[in-house]
């Protein structure tokens, strides 16, 4: 609402502004912010980056990117004109004291253009070694003064325990906590966001989110693409420094919070803490109990060959890097006492998806006749992030007609159909977040370092102990079989997400004729088939036969 935009000017700072990040995220989410009259009348982007450029030439490449990339599509001309009007760039080098002096000028001249003291924001679009020298010749130069000024910081927020400590020293020695935010993109997504809604507006479900009904969770991120250009990247980090430490475990915080007394970010971000600091640790010795890896070779995908993880761009051939990453964790407090949360993800899987299931314990005494349940499976709820933002309660219901016969329904709610408004890139929310210092949905430095610290067992296991195995599953698949023997020990097996995308667009099995699940033979044999499909157990084309 523009009742809610900040009057106070603002000036947005890109490091690495001519990079990647800014063409393909940043600059569309500002740009779809402006349409939408989010931003303060009075507002500049300062591009900096080390390439000499002009502003015309940075803008019309900035203006490809909202044009591929943007919520609303192709920029008009005119409206383009009026928000490129605010671009300035200077070219610099981010480790040079002189050059944040020359920042500081800039800053007041535009301080005086815009016609009061703006808010500065220095967003790091850059690599993870750049942190430390941006961070303290801002501090050096006096930019870090400002009580408006913030400071945002891309993941990966260090590459362990040490180095996230340190990294927050580095901040700390310039900015203060309530300055710095450490962006995660994927808490900005609107699902993410709405299981506060789900879980805390709504009486309904908080009597039963609990050990005493909830059997176990399982958060799964999955990835259909390789690792593409970011294999340089990749190689030094895997699926769990690049997912596991950030996007899910914050999926795991929101899931299993206490409830919050109001809605600061301070209480939110308390909540989330305790949640981390109540998880068991996982002992050196049980490594191999609690989590799995895996490394993707060759296979198909959506009907693409693809090569394996060390055949990629940028990523050494005898790579020990895992791709994929499985664990077993259990909170330890009233709430969730030997509750498992199983968390896996990994790139080059069958189809995208990102989803959380909560699936509750078994009636204790089944009244009906073996014949009547055949199909019988315990509830669960599925919040779905992507491909389709929608949260679905599957549960048993009798089907129509004379016998009593007894089927999984699902009860669904769809953001897509219910909200005509589209939902906002993850970007827009956060950079509108950081414009009005709401810190609710970035990670705090205790939260950085709780999290670290749950996983420096695994990852040291992992470094000291090569796989002997890699690659152990093909891409298109779901993942190895020790992440398959993590959860099957427990007597439980993986529900693969619920959406399949075929032809980009979803696609569910059909409820089948009543006739054909009712009848022996090739009809129970369809219903077995739609079952195991809609679970995700069968490839799509399978379940067509």
């Amino acid at each position: 609402m523009e009742s809610d935009v900040p009057r106070q000017p603002v000036v947005f700072v890109i490091f690495g502004g001519g990079g990647d990040l800014a063409w393909r995220k940043l600059v569309p989410a500002l740009f779809s912010l402006y349409r939408d009259r989010a931003l303060p009348e009075r507002f500049a982007l300062l591009f900096l980056d080390r390439m000499e450029m002009t502003e015309d030439t940075l803008g019309e490449r900035l203006r490809g990117g909202v044009t591929q990339f943007s919520r609303g599509g192709a920029a008009p001309d005119a409206e383009w004109a009026e928000f490129a009007r605010r671009f300035r760039y200077r070219r610099a080098d981010f480790t040079d004291p002189a050059d944040y002096a020359e920042l500081a000028r800039a800053l007041a001249k535009l301080d005086t253009d815009l016609g009061a003291p703006a808010s500065q924001i220095f967003y790091l679009a850059t690599p993870p070694t750049l942190i430390d020298p941006i961070a303290r010749n801002l501090g050096q130069a006096g930019l870090a003064r400002n009580e408006q000024a913030r400071i945002v910081v891309e993941k990966p927020f260090g590459h362990d325990l040490d180095s996230a400590r340190k990294l927050n020293q580095v901040l700390r020695e310039s900015f203060r906590e309530s300055q710095i935010f450490r962006i995660d993109h994927y808490l900005g997504k609107e699902t993410v966001q709405n299981i506060l809604a789900f879980r805390f507006a709504n009486a309904l479900f908080e009597p039963i989110w609990d050990r005493r009904y909830v059997d176990h969770v399982a958060i799964t991120v999955a990835e259909n693409l390789g690792v593409g250009h970011r294999g340089g990247y990749y190689d030094h980090a895997g699926a769990l420094r690049d997912m596991v430490q950030n996007h899910l475990l914050q999926l795991l915080c929101l899931v299993a919070m206490e409830s919050p007394v109001s809605l600061e970010a301070e209480e939110i971000r308390n909540k989330k803490l305790d949640v981390l600091r109540a998880v068991r640790p996982i002992a050196q010795h049980d490594v191999h109990a609690f989590a799995a890896r895996g490394q993707y070779g060759s296979g198909w995908v959506r009907g693409e060959h693809v090569p394996g993880y060390r055949e990629e761009e940028g990523v050494a051939p005898d790579s020990r890097t895992e791709t994929f990453a499985a664990l077993k964790l259990f909170v330890d407090n009233w709430r969730w006492q030997d509750v498992p949360f199983y968390l896996r993800t990994g790139k080059r899987m069958p189809f995208p998806a990102s989803e959380i299931s909560i699936r509750f314990r078994a009636v204790p005494h089944r009244s009906f006749p073996a014949e009547a349940a055949l199909d019988w499976q315990p509830a669960r709820l599925v919040i779905s992030i992507q491909p389709e933002e929608e949260i679905m309660l599957r549960f048993q219901a009798k089907e129509p007609g004379r016998r009593m016969q007894l089927w999984p329904v699902n009860m669904r709610f769809s953001y897509q159909e219910t909200f005509a408004a589209p939902s906002p890139d993850a970007y827009e929310t956060l950079l509108w977040d950081v414009m009005v210092s709401d810190a609710t949905l970035f990670m705090r430095a205790d939260q950085v370092e709780a999290a670290w610290s749950l996983l420096m067992p695994i990852l040291e296991v992992w470094d000291s102990v090569p796989p002997h195995d890699f690659p152990n599953y093909d891409a298109g698949t779901w993942g190895p079989e020790s992440a398959e023997a993590l959860i099957a020990q427990d007597g439980r097996n993986w529900l693969q997400p619920s959406v399949v995308r075929k032809n980009n667009e979803p696609w569910r099995v059909a409820p089948l004729p009543r006739a054909a699940h009712e009848s022996d033979g090739a009809g129970r044999r369809s219903a077995e088939l739609a079952e195991r499909s809609a679970e995700g157990l069968l490839h799509p084309a399978a379940a067509e036969t």
